[in-house]
C-alpha cells in the first residue's frame, strides 16, 4: 500500500456521536460562546479537515519518520522537508485555530468539535499535530497573563503560528516534577532569569517557527521546596519586547535531541537554560502559582495523548479489517479437512474476527469516551460561574484520567492484536501498523505515566471529594441500565453492566477497607481500579449508543443499516468479553495482599 494513504478516517462515528448521541446541536452550538454556529457548519468543517487528514497530512507520515531530524549541535533543529510543507498547509487552512475564540481571530468551537478534528489529524500525522502547540499556548497566556504580557504574546503568536513548548522535566527528577532544580532570579518587574536543564520536552527546536515560546516551571531564589515552590514563566526562543517585535536570541537552546524508537519527527529535546547568555523569561499573571497555572496545559496534553492513542487504534483497525478481507488464506475452518475447499478472505476465520470486533469495540468505544468527556468541556465553557459549572469542573478532572490512562494502555496492547490480523506482512514498513506501534507506545508515558494517572484518579478524583463525583457518574450510567433494561434486543447489555458496575463499587469498597492496613495497597490495584472504571464507563456509553441506534435501523438506507448494527454487535461483544473481567478484578482485590511487599529486592 502506499505510505501517503495509510490513515483511514471514521468521520461516520464521529457524526455519531456528535449529532446523534451528545446532540450538541441541541446543547452547545448556538449557544453562549458557540452561538454563531451550527450543526452545517460543523459538519462541512469536519469534512474539510477529513480531506485534509487522509491527504495532505498523511502524506509527510512515513516519509518525516524514515528521513528524521537534523540537529546541528548549536541549537537548531531542522524538520524534514515533507513535514514542514504539511505543517505549512495546516496553518495555511487554519485547522490549528478552531477552538480560538472568534475575538482573536479563531473559528470558535466548542471542545468537541476541536477535539474531533485533533482526533483525525493526530491519526494522520501525530508528529505534525504537537508543532501546533503555539495556538493552545496562546489561549493559555490569553487567560492567565497580564494585560501586558498578553498584548506582547497572544496575537502575534496565533497570527505568526509561533511555536511553544510545556518545560518541566529535569534529568534527575523526571516525573517528581517538584523536585526540579531549574531556578529564577528576579531581574526586575516581571522580568526573571532562569538557569538549568530540562529533558524531554517535545518540539523544543525546530526551524518553522520564527519564535518558539517556552512555559517554564522554575524555583524562585528562596522559594519553598516540592511544587508549591515552583512558578511559570514565559521564556521565549527571541526576545519579545514591549513593543511586540522581537529582539535577540535568548538563552534558550535545544543542547541535545533524543533518538527514539517512534515519533521520530518530532523533535524531544535536551533544554538549557542560561548556560551561555541569560534565559530571560516574565512571570506569568506577575504571581507565584506555577503548578496550578502549569496544569491548563498538563490536562490539555493528556486530553491530546489519550485522542492520539484512540485515534491510533482506529486507523490500525481500519487498516486491518481492510486487509483481512483483501487476504485470502485457508478454507473455512468446518472444511479444513477438505483439501478441495475454497480459500477463503482471512475476516471468515473466527479468530480473525474476534480481533477485529476487540479492536473496533474498544476503538469506538474510546472515541465514546473522549467526545463525552469534550461535550463536559463545552458546557463548562457555556455555564457561569456556580455550582453546576463546578461540578462539570470535577466531572471533567474525573474523566481525564480515563481518556489519558485507559487509552493510552490499552490502545499499546491492542495494536499488537491489530498487527497480528497482518501476520508477518504487518511487521514490515510495508503497511503502517509497525509505525504506529512504534509512534504511539510513548503515549502511556508522558505526560504522566498510567500509575500516576491512576493515583491521581483514586486520591484526587475520588477521595478528595468522597466520591460523590464518582458516584453522580455512576448514577448516569445507571439511567441507561434502567432505560435499556425496557428493550428486549439490550437487555443482556443492560444486564451485563450492571453487573460490573456492582463489582466496580465492591472492588472500591475493599480497597478504601485495605487502606486501614497499608496504602500500598492502592498503588498494588490502582492501574486496575483505573481500568475498571473507565470500562465501565465506555460500556456506559456504549450502551447509550445502543438505544440511540436501535430504533434507527429498519428505517436506515443499507450502508446506515450496517453502521446502527455494528454498533450493537460491539456492544454485545464489549458485554460479553470485556466487562466479566471486572468480576474477576473484584476477587483479586478482595483477596490481595501485600505479600510482594514483603519480597526482598535480591529475589527479584
Amino acid at each position: 500500500m502506499s505510505s501517503d494513504a495509510h490513515y483511514r478516517s471514521n468521520l461516520r462515528d464521529i457524526f455519531f456521536n456528535l449529532f446523534e448521541v451528545l446532540r450538541i446541536q441541541d446543547h452547545a452550538l448556538g449557544k453562549g460562546p458557540f452561538a454563531s454556529l451550527d450543526e452545517t457548519t460543523v459538519r462541512d468543517v469536519l469534512a474539510q479537515a477529513e480531506r485534509f487528514a487522509t491527504t495532505t497530512a498523511a502524506k509527510s507520515f512515513a516519509d518525516a519518520d524514515r528521513v528524521g531530524l537534523n540537529f546541528d549541535k548549536k541549537g537548531n533543529v531542522q524538520l524534514p522537508p515533507s513535514l514542514k510543507e504539511t505543517l505549512a498547509a495546516y496553518y495555511e487552512v487554519g485547522l490549528n485555530k478552531l477552538e480560538v475564540p472568534e475575538r482573536l481571530g479563531g473559528f470558535g468551537a466548542p471542545a468537541s468539535v476541536s477535539w474531533s478534528s485533533f482526533e483525525m489529524m493526530a491519526g494522520a500525522n501525530a508528529s505534525m499535530v504537537y508543532y501546533a502547540l503555539g495556538t493552545t499556548v496562546a489561549r493559555i497566556i490569553d487567560d492567565l497573563a497580564t494585560p501586558s504580557q498578553k498584548a506582547r504574546y497572544v496575537q502575534q503568536m496565533l497570527d505568526k503560528n509561533w511555536g511553544a513548548t510545556m518545560v518541566l522535566t529535569e534529568p534527575d527528577a523526571g516525573s517528581d516534577v517538584g523536585a526540579g532544580r531549574t531556578k529564577a532570579r528576579h531581574v526586575g518587574g516581571d522580568v526573571w532569569e532562569i538557569e538549568g536543564v530540562k529533558r524531554f520536552i517535545t518540539n523544543g527546536d525546530f526551524d518553522l517557527a520564527e519564535n518558539i515560546v517556552h512555559l517554564v516551571l522554575a524555583r524562585p531564589e528562596g522559594a519553598g521546596p516540592g511544587t508549591k515552590g515552583l512558578s511559570m514563566f514565559i521564556v521565549p526562543k527571541f526576545w519579545v519586547e514591549e513593543d511586540g517585535s522581537l529582539g535577540a536570541r535568548n538563552g534558550a537552546f535545544a543542547t541535545n535531541v533524543e533518538k527514539k524508537m517512534g515519533i521520530k519527527a518530532s523533535a524531544t529535546c535536551e533544554m538549557t537554560f542560561g548556560e551561555t547568555i541569560p534565559a530571560r523569561g516574565l512571570l506569568v499573571g506577575g504571581v507565584h502559582d506555577g503548578i496550578k497555572q502549569m496544569f491548563h496545559v498538563i490536562e490539555y496534553a493528556r486530553m491530546a495523548v489519550g485522542v492520539k492513542s484512540m485515534s491510533t487504534l482506529s486507523t490500525a483497525y481500519l487498516n486491518a479489517l481492510d486487509y483481512t478481507k483483501a487476504r485470502v488464506q485457508g478454507a473455512e475452518l468446518a472444511r479444513s479437512a477438505d483439501k478441495t475447499a475454497p480459500r477463503v478472505p482471512i475476516i471468515r476465520h473466527p479468530d480473525v474476527r474476534r480481533m477485529l470486533m476487540l479492536q473496533k469495540a474498544h476503538a469506538e468505544g474510546l472515541r465514546a469516551l473522549a467526545l463525552y468527556t469534550a461535550a463536559v468541556q463545552d458546557q463548562i465553557r457555556i455555564e457561569g460561574p456556580g455550582e453546576r459549572r463546578d461540578f462539570l469542573e470535577k466531572k471533567n478532572d474525573l474523566l481525564l484520567p480515563l481518556v489519558k490512562g485507559y487509552s493510552s494502555d490499552k490502545v499499546y496492547e491492542l495494536l499488537a492484536v491489530s498487527l497480528q490480523c497482518f501476520g508477518g506482512s504487518g511487521f514490515c514498513q510495508d503497511y503502517p501498523i509497525e509505525q504506529y506501534i512504534r509512534d504511539q507506545k510513548i503515549d502511556s508515558l508522558y505526560e504522566g505515566t498510567t500509575h500516576i494517572q491512576a493515583l491521581d484518579l483514586f486520591f484526587r478524583k475520588i477521595a478528595k471529594d468522597g466520591g460523590q463525583t464518582l458516584r453522580a457518574l455512576l448514577g448516569e450510567l445507571g439511567t441507561h441500565v434502567a432505560a435499556a433494561k425496557q428493550v428486549e434486543a439490550l437487555k443482556p447489555d443492560a444486564e451485563a453492566l450492571e453487573r460490573a458496575l456492582g463489582d466496580l463499587q465492591g472492588m472500591f469498597g475493599a480497597i478504601m477497607q485495605k487502606m486501614g492496613e497499608s496504602i500500598d495497597h492502592v498503588g498494588l490495584w490502582a492501574n486496575r481500579m483505573l481500568f475498571g472504571l473507565a470500562e465501565v464507563v465506555i460500556a456506559g456509553l456504549m450502551l447509550e449508543q445502543g438505544l440511540v441506534a436501535l430504533p434507527k435501523i429498519d428505517a436506515a438506507h443499507a450502508e446506515d443499516q450496517a453502521y446502527y448494527r455494528g454498533k450493537l454487535a460491539a456492544l454485545r461483544f464489549f458485554s460479553e468479553q470485556v466487562l466479566p473481567n471486572l468480576t474477576l478484578t473484584k476477587k483479586l482485590v478482595e483477596k490481595g495482599s501485600l505479600e510482594l511487599m514483603r519480597v526482598d529486592e535480591t529475589w527479584f
